[in-house]
């Protein structure tokens, strides 16, 4: 394993005043938390190119857990490595390796090349029982791997690895999960796979959603058995969550295909009934297909709603009815013309007691340079946040601050950590489409007595930073 120890000193900031045509990212931040203080933001680097020496472009997503046993959490993170979708059969999966200090990250490749071709989610559960997190990640253009921790030095040690053939040749897996559905202590693993890297929005033919069973030792890969849950066109996500509070994972299912979501109850018995989400009051330009979702009692009615990304620039909250036939009342959380949002994390941001909504959106140039022609009128790589009012917050809106605006970047998913310990949360992300700055990154929140400018770049030099819309 390629092992770098990482320590990063912070950048000072400098104030710029507020005015429409300076970059967002250069603007006093007008966000304030609960005790009153002030919100900005300090970006900070974990991995990219640079500090790992070799191509983490395509960066897209991360999971976390503590795989060595040191008391802090660890970083696994998948790169497509591709900026052109050329068919090439490269990607990397890594391990930034935490400790005390958030700044302080030891950097290893956990696999490379065809076993990780341009890889593109990771999971992360203790699979065969052994008390230590194993990983599987979803190949974009090639099959499902399932990497088991060593346990005893698992930063030095090679982890040994399956690619079970119940997966492979089957195209493009974008998603993947662990989950325990039947209760027993052990996990199976549930993906969509999309069939192509780049399908076309009017690919006829329905795709597998699917559900892996595993064997009791999970590296025996020929003994992995599959069992289609649905099928619909291009699937795009398979994500357990117990939305009816039975105290069993369902799971809810997206369709860039078909433009919709819908959700598998389990019936017990890894038997599941497949039941529509349809909005009720979604904006008819709105394109909700599930690709990003997060899920929470929003209005305090006992049952789980769904935040959803959806094209254009929507953020949606769906709210769940009381009857499974009935249509889910939708709220727009967020709009960000012409910015395309496509991840969402709920965090409270503010530390007033409820939920926020953290987003990034996708920059739609050039990936490996600005481009002179992308103007602020194009989609570009936005990061923001909306403050949830409280109060009647289906009926009031939420308050949206802007963080960075970059011609290039497009953050696919975020977590929400303490990374710092000062009490309130920060944020890891992805960066990606925006080669030669891909990689993985952390957003430190920091609570100021005056506005302070509203988001420090880790680098001197970076993609341009733009402004909002007119």
């Amino acid at each position: 394993m390629l092992t770098i120890l990482v320590c990063i000193a912070p950048l000072a900031a400098i104030p710029f005043p507020a005015n429409a045509e300076a970059p967002v990212a250069h603007t006093l931040t007008s966000a304030k938390s609960a005790d009153g203080t002030h919100i900005s933001w300090h970006e900070h680097r974990i991995d990219d190119s640079e500090l790992g020496n070799l191509d983490l472009s395509g960066s897209d997503g991360l999971a976390m857990a503590d795989l060595d046993g040191d008391g802090f959490e660890d970083v696994v993170s998948v790169h497509e490595s591709d900026t052109t979708y050329d068919g090439k059969p490269i990607g990397h999966v890594r391990i930034a390796w935490g400790s005390a200090d958030p700044d302080q990250w030891t950097l290893t490749t956990l696999a490379s090349g065809a076993e990780a071709a341009a890889a593109e989610d990771v999971a992360i559960a203790d699979a065969n029982g052994d008390g230590h997190p194993d990983v599987v990640v979803a190949a974009e253009l090639a099959h499902l791997i399932y990497f088991q921790n060593p346990g005893k030095d698992p930063r030095t040690t090679n982890w040994a690895r399956t690619i079970p053939p119940v997966t492979t040749e089957r195209g493009s897996y974008i998603r993947v999960f662990f989950a325990d559905f039947n209760g027993d202590g052990r996990v199976e693993v549930i993906a969509p796979n999309k069939g192509a890297q780049n399908p076309e929005l009017d690919t006829p033919a329905p795709l597998n959603i699917s559900l892996y069973h595993l064997p009791e030792n999970p590296l025996a890969g020929a003994q992995w058995t599959e069992q289609v849950l649905s099928q619909v066109r291009i699937p795009i996500n398979s994500e357990p969550v117990d939305l009816d509070g039975d105290g069993d994972l369902d799971v809810v299912i997206g369709s860039r295909g078909e433009g919709r979501i819908a959700w598998l109850e389990n019936l017990g018995g890894f038997r599941f009934a497949e039941h529509a989400i349809v909005p009720s009051g979604k904006p008819a330009d709105a394109a909700l297909t599930g690709f990003n979702m997060d899920y929470a009692d929003l209005n305090g009615d006992g049952r789980t709603d769904i935040v959803s990304t959806a094209w254009s620039g929507y953020l949606l909250w769906l709210a769940a009815p009381a009857k499974a036939s009935e249509p889910w009342a939708t709220h727009v959380l967020g709009y960000t013309p012409p910015d395309q949002i496509v991840s969402v994390r709920l965090a409270d941001i503010d530390g007033d007691g409820d939920l926020d909504a953290f987003a990034g959106a996708y920059s739609r140039g050039p990936r490996d340079a600005d481009g002179a022609d992308v103007s602020v009128n194009d989609p570009l790589g936005r990061i923001t946040w909306f403050a949830n009012p409280g109060a009647d917050a289906a009926n009031q809106p939420w308050q949206q601050h802007d963080i960075s605006r970059r011609k290039r970047g497009m953050y696919d998913k975020w977590l929400a950590r303490d990374l710092d310990v000062d009490g309130d949360l920060d944020f890891l992300g992805t960066r990606g489409n925006s080669e030669l700055y891909d990689g993985l990154i952390w957003l430190e929140q920091v609570r100021t007595r005056e506005p302070a400018q509203r988001f420090i770049p880790a680098r001197d030099a970076d993609s341009e930073e733009m402004p909002l819309p007119p």
